[in-house]
């Protein structure tokens, strides 16, 4: 029967065989059940972008973006990736599912490649590790996972500031969020005072997350002296290190020097949490490559690891991509696909380096700025943190067509040695 409310607007046509009912009203009115929903804010960083792409100023530049470019601009694919899919095509490989946990031998080599093939729990058969969605879901994998088998806290420190995606990525997870000291203002540098008291201030057995290399988005890392005290402290305090490494040989070109404090972790006895990406080190972005993996007690512990990381996995996407990571496999699996990718990987690294370089001796040298500008190339990685006000970020982008977060954040990839010194200038201009 129909309701009073929408009895008006029917009409009942009878016949011999059947009763059909007619509604007059428009479909748009029965679909209510959505109009409570407020409309979610846009992307920090992809409405950078949008504002950048509608921009007709031919000096006009975009250091949002968090993508390798080239000295032209333009998106870098690297050699030893373009090797590594043509052997894949002419080796006629299936397109069946993966497992669970992904394709064996990426994760063997993501493995060997985060914590060295000298690395006891390798070499024990102690480290659960399963192919994840790149980066975002290696995090996302871990925090259910955590969230549901850890059992001490159901809270996560974060630096300050930290990558914008991680606060999302660990509510969705059930987690509280927490926050560390990190970086310094004053100095644009470490605040690792602040940060040491915290770890010795934070409840036992809490939960950190680490930047491995290349922190997003200051370029601040502590140096291999303060790891060690780092990891001397949480070990004290009983925390687990849940590290993020994202840049891998892409941060400093040098795959061992970038893993330092995740393999120092270890070998103090950690039994650290980590995430890996392989979007920005072998130019991966699209195909969604990464890795979570944890280190085990015992092989009955890992058994069990590994069966509860399946049932995390199985409802969320069931399995993952196939071509990212057999790329990924062929080129760090084949001794000469490997030293070619580990060249191209230092050139990347080389030429961010350079343009800090540059950019600081712009800054200081020919247009004399009395600010002090060491913190360019103190920073390390693709993102700078540059110490702009709010104020000064918006004159950089309305008078200078310069696009940047409003926290003064700059993508370094974003530079080239065609528009370094127009953008010094334009620096120049806002801070003098």
């Amino acid at each position: 029967m129909l309701s009073s409310r929408f009895s008006c607007c029917a009409r009942l046509i009878r016949d011999k065989k059947n009763l059909t009912v007619f509604s007059t009203l428009p479909f748009r009115a029965f679909m209510t059940s959505w109009a409570h929903i407020p409309l979610g804010p846009p992307d920090a960083i992809l409405g950078i972008t949008d504002a950048f792409k509608k921009d007709i100023h031919p000096k006009k530049m975009n250091l949002g973006v968090g993508a390798y470019r080239d000295d032209d601009g333009k998106p870098y694919v690297l050699n030893a990736v373009r090797k590594a899919e043509q052997r894949i095509i002419q080796d006629k490989l299936d397109k069946e599912y993966l497992s669970i946990t992904g394709l064996p031998s990426f994760t063997k080599e993501a493995a060997l490649l985060a914590y060295g093939k000298d690395s006891e729990p390798l070499q024990e058969g102690l480290l659960a590790i399963t192919q994840s969605i790149s980066g975002t879901g290696a995090l996302r994998v871990g925090g259910v996972f955590l969230n549901r088998f850890y059992p001490y806290h159901k809270k996560i420190y974060f630096p300050t500031p930290t990558w914008g995606n991680h606060g999302a990525i660990f509510r969705d997870s059930g987690f509280e969020i927490a926050q560390y000291r990190y970086f310094d203002k004053s100095t644009n540098g470490l605040d690792f005072e602040g940060f040491m008291e915290d770890i010795r201030s934070a409840p036992k057995n809490s939960i950190f997350l680490l930047h491995a290399c290349a922190h997003n988005p200051t370029g601040v890392d502590p140096t291999p002296q303060q790891w060690d005290q780092i990891s001397e402290v949480i070990k004290e305090r009983g925390h687990l290190p849940f590290f993020d490494m994202a840049y891998q040989g892409f941060a400093s070109g040098d795959i061992n020097r970038d893993a330092y404090a995740v393999r120092k972790f270890v070998s103090d006895g950690h039994r650290i949490a980590l995430s890996q990406s392989f979007a920005k080190n072998m130019g991966m972005y699209g195909e969604r490559v990464g890795a979570f993996s944890l280190i085990t007690e015992s092989v009955k512990e890992k058994a069990a690891v590994d069966s509860q990381l399946k049932l995390v996995i199985r409802p969320m996407y069931s399995n993952p991509p196939m071509n990212g990571a057999r790329i990924v496999s062929y080129v760090l699996s084949d001794s000469e696909l490997h030293k070619e990718w580990l060249g191209e990987v230092k050139i990347m690294a080389d030429r961010i380096k350079l343009m800090r370089k540059k950019l600081k001796h712009h800054l200081v040298e020919d247009f004399e700025s009395k600010l002090p500008w060491n913190h360019i190339t103190d920073q390390i990685g693709m993102f700078c943190f540059t110490g702009l006000k709010p104020e000064q970020v918006e004159r950089l982008t309305h008078d200078y067509h310069v696009y940047l977060t409003k926290d003064g954040r700059i993508s370094i990839s974003g530079i080239s040695s065609k528009n370094v010194k127009y953008l010094a200038e334009a620096i120049h201009q806002v801070t003098k």
